[in-house]
């Protein structure tokens, strides 16, 4: 069987996809996945990668074409969900040509599609053959691709596609007890991949106290600065714990003198530092929040747009963790995040109903069901 998989150009979107590649790859079938930009590190997780637009650079080419309505989207304050559908529409439409000529070139007989990238879900259409949403978080997705497939009719007409199945099959890798179930959705275990390293080893070492990682994300230091993070520098400095920050790539010298327990290690995969710590602190991504409740930490999350805060209620809602401003990020709060055994007790709840959720691998057969 030949495996198509498509998602949106960035990091966190083709990252929670690369599991159930992975389950396919090891049963013997052939997977392509086709994006572009920071999407095309899926080749580093050892998958085939198709560039459907060669130069793609995500940040310029919103701001160069959609400027003023990312600046809508990364104000502060509530997000009108409508602009969130058009910067969809609109990068579908831009990539479809790319995604759709990779289709026809590799001839698959199944697409998988990320929630967002309903563009697959084209392809699958033109070339007659069944396609899979693959959500990535606590979006309820099957509502997202109706209403973004809605406006793109003249994407669609330019491809020879008439209309899209309203029914599609929908991997859902959210928690059970967190979320409204999706239409004909199956559910499958968020198995957590953030790329991988040679450990460090104070990582791998016992801890004599209690950790908190700390990260935001692939993007959001790199838009929105360090503003949080010094916030929560000057907060960790009166508590008892040890305070790691997984930033990337960033500059942090803006931070000054760290105190003696905050300490800054740039990359590492995110996995392997949640489950050696006690608590996380971050920015709300959908794959950063699943990540922490793999490993069963509470987490305090600071969410800074887009579908952040629909995963922060989650959280907050579920009670395995806190949410809030960066300016309302203090020492209470993190001592809180650390003492309060009730939020502990039920992330440990829901790290154990992950265990439990369906593997990627054994939703393979019901996949390969789907060809016939």
């Amino acid at each position: 069987m030949r495996v198509l998989f498509v998602t949106y150009p960035a990091i966190g979107h083709v990252f929670p996809t690369v599991p159930l590649a992975w389950a396919l790859r090891s049963a013997g079938h052939d997977v392509l996945v086709a994006s572009a930009g920071d999407a095309l590190e899926a080749a580093n997780a050892g998958l085939h990668v198709a560039d459907v637009s060669p130069g793609f650079a995500l940040e310029e080419f919103l701001q160069s074409t959609a400027g003023e309505l990312i600046a809508r989207l990364r104000a502060p304050g509530e997000i009108d969900p409508m602009d969130g559908l058009r910067l969809f529409a609109h990068l579908n439409d831009h990539l479809a040509d790319g995604i759709v000529r990779t289709a026809d070139r590799f001839r698959p007989d199944l697409i998988v599609f990320e929630q967002i990238f309903v563009s697959g879900l084209i392809a699958a259409a033109r070339l007659g053959v069944p396609a899979v949403q693959h959500n990535f978080g606590f979006v309820r997705g099957t509502q997202l691709r109706e209403l973004t497939v809605s406006m793109l009719a003249e994407t669609m007409a330019r491809h020879g596609v008439a209309s899209v199945p309203e029914d599609v099959p929908t991997l859902d890798i959210a928690p059970p007890s967190m979320v409204e179930p999706e239409r004909d959705g199956w559910s499958m275990r968020p198995v957590p991949y953030n790329s991988g390293d040679v450990l460090p080893d104070w990582l791998l070492d016992g801890r004599e106290r209690r950790r908190v990682g700390v990260t935001l994300g692939t993007a959001t230091v790199h838009i929105n600065g360090l503003g949080p993070v010094q916030r929560l520098v000057v907060a960790a400095a009166e508590v008892d714990a040890e305070f790691v920050l997984a930033l990337g790539e960033v500059d942090t010298a803006a931070l000054g003198t760290l105190p003696g327990n905050v300490r800054v290690v740039g990359w590492v995969p995110l996995t392997a530092l949640l489950q050696r710590c006690d608590a996380a602190v971050h920015h709300g991504g959908a794959g950063t929040t699943l990540a922490a409740l793999n490993a069963g930490v509470p987490q305090l999350i600071l969410p800074d747009g887009a579908d952040r805060q629909i995963n922060a209620g989650a959280v907050r809602d579920r009670g395995a963790g806190l949410t809030g401003t960066a300016e309302e990020l203090d020492t209470a709060v993190l001592r809180r995040l650390l003492e309060d055994e009730k939020l502990s007790g039920v992330a440990r709840d829901i790290g154990a109903e992950i265990a439990g959720m369906p593997s990627p691998a054994s939703l393979v057969p019901r996949l390969e069901a789907l060809t016939g």
